[in-house]
């Protein structure tokens, strides 16, 4: 499944980068920037796999599950 997100990356006042996705709660850091994306990537994965988990548990009888594509 493909996915794309808008990631806000920033030096850090410590040192290295942070980052914070602007559409789901996922936040990341890391010593460069690609350790700070990936490290953020990361976190939006597990954001989602949680969400799905949590949301499928709340499906009424009779429910299903597809696709949906959607474009800006």
């Amino acid at each position: 499944m493909h996915n794309e997100f808008t990631a806000v990356i920033a030096p850090a006042p410590e040192g290295g980068y942070a980052a914070y996705c602007l559409e789901i709660p996922a936040v990341g850091e890391g010593d460069t920037m690609e350790d700070c994306r990936q490290n953020l990537r990361e976190a939006i994965l597990l954001m989602l796999m949680d969400r799905r988990e949590s949301e499928r548990k709340e499906a009424p009888p009779g429910a299903w599950e597809e696709p949906l594509e959607v474009m800006e």
